[in-house]
């Protein structure tokens, strides 16, 4: 039986707020749009967005993600200058891109990821969110020389469910984190999702797992059903055991936490040093 949504979890959208910012993008897209994030038009209302390069279609197929699976299109060589005029329309300060996974591309699309830091250094702080590589620590290279602010990749759920993410691997994911930590001094960061079937005991593992990877920031939130296709919701996480679990966090010794309901890994982050305008 499909669990009902708790009064925490009922946000509701100004589609005026989200048009505004929707002009100013001219055809950029986001993964705002593209996962269904809860958080747009809180981000979209004040300005902000999370870019989604290299197209919006990814070649694997996430059971807890919205973005369509399939054969991607090759990358748009003007899609760096997009995102930066984008970024100067929206007078942003602090600037999240991320992509689909691209299997398709030899270095996982890490040179376009690099194309994009350059185009925005100097117009605001930059943080990426990048998928595995398949493991490939040079393309892992590719991003970090460029030195972006942060550097995130998403552990997404405990080892046990990772049945839920097509085509990747726990350990993969913790050796990726790993790697973009030793090729700069650029800060990493991880997130994951509750409410997936997984114990406390295992989300505890899990944290101290990304810690041990060398990651400085954490975001933990509530996985929501996107669609009715993907992954059930098991459990809908109370606001104070998010607290706890932040609390558990920092005692691990992560530099910083986000840790509520609708924290999500591709908003802009607040964390310690790099504070959204």
């Amino acid at each position: 039986m499909k669990k009902k949504k708790p009064h925490w979890l009922n946000k509701r959208f100004s589609f005026r707020k989200i048009n505004n910012t929707k002009r100013k993008l001219y055809g950029v897209d986001t993964v705002c749009r593209q996962a269904l994030c809860p958080n747009m038009t809180d981000c979209w209302g004040r300005g902000r967005a999370s870019f989604l390069i290299l197209g919006n279609i990814c070649t694997r197929g996430c059971l807890f993600c919205n973005i369509t699976a399939g054969r991607p299109l090759p990358p748009d060589p003007r899609e760096p200058g997009k995102v930066a005029d984008a970024v100067f329309r929206l007078e942003l300060s602090h600037a999240v891109v991320t992509s689909p996974t691209r299997d398709d591309l030899e270095d996982g699309g890490a040179s376009h990821y690099a194309a994009v830091i350059r185009q925005l250094r100097g117009k605001s702080s930059v943080e990426v969110l990048i998928p595995d590589f398949l493991g490939n620590k040079k393309a892992v290279k590719i991003v970090a020389q460029e030195r972006p602010d942060i550097i995130g990749h998403n552990i997404e759920t405990v080892e046990r469910l990772y049945f839920i993410r097509k085509g990747a691997s726990y350990r993969r994911s913790l050796d990726l984190l790993r790697a973009a930590s030793d090729f700069s001094n650029t800060k990493t960061k991880s997130s994951i999702m509750l409410g997936m079937g997984e114990t406390e005991k295992e989300v505890i593992k899990t944290m101290k797992d990304i810690r041990d990877a060398g990651v400085s920031f954490l975001a933990v939130g509530q996985y929501l059903m996107p669609g009715k296709k993907n992954y059930p919701v098991r459990d809908y996480i109370h606001p104070e055991r998010f607290r706890e679990y932040a609390r558990a966090a920092e005692e691990i010794g992560f530099e910083d936490v986000e840790s509520s309901p609708y924290t999500r890994s591709s908003s802009a982050t607040k964390m310690k040093g790099l504070v959204e305008k």
